[in-house]
């Protein structure tokens, strides 16, 4: 495993209310989270990324509002169209 390291004020983590432990695994989580949500992961890497099994991925998605479907308009419409 890679590890990196970051430079945060320390303001950042009394804000959150979060050990640096604490918010570094949040701060895996929520890349994670948004790289799925834009397409750039899918659930098995991001669950990996974050650190997280699969089903505890989806449940970091709903807790972000985040749907665990990655549908873009066209494959959508398809779909739709294919259920009729």
């Amino acid at each position: 495993m890679v590890q990196i390291t970051l430079e945060l004020p320390e303001a950042a983590f009394s804000v959150l209310h979060q050990a640096p432990d604490e918010f570094a695994r949040e701060l895996r989580i929520a890349a994670a989270v948004k790289w799925y949500e834009v397409g750039r992961v899918s659930q098995g890497r991001g669950a990996e990324i974050a650190g997280l099994s699969r089903a505890a991925f989806i449940d970091a998605l709903s807790r972000y509002r985040v749907s665990p479907f990655q549908y873009g308009e066209q494959e959508l419409t398809e779909e739709l169209r294919d259920a009729d």
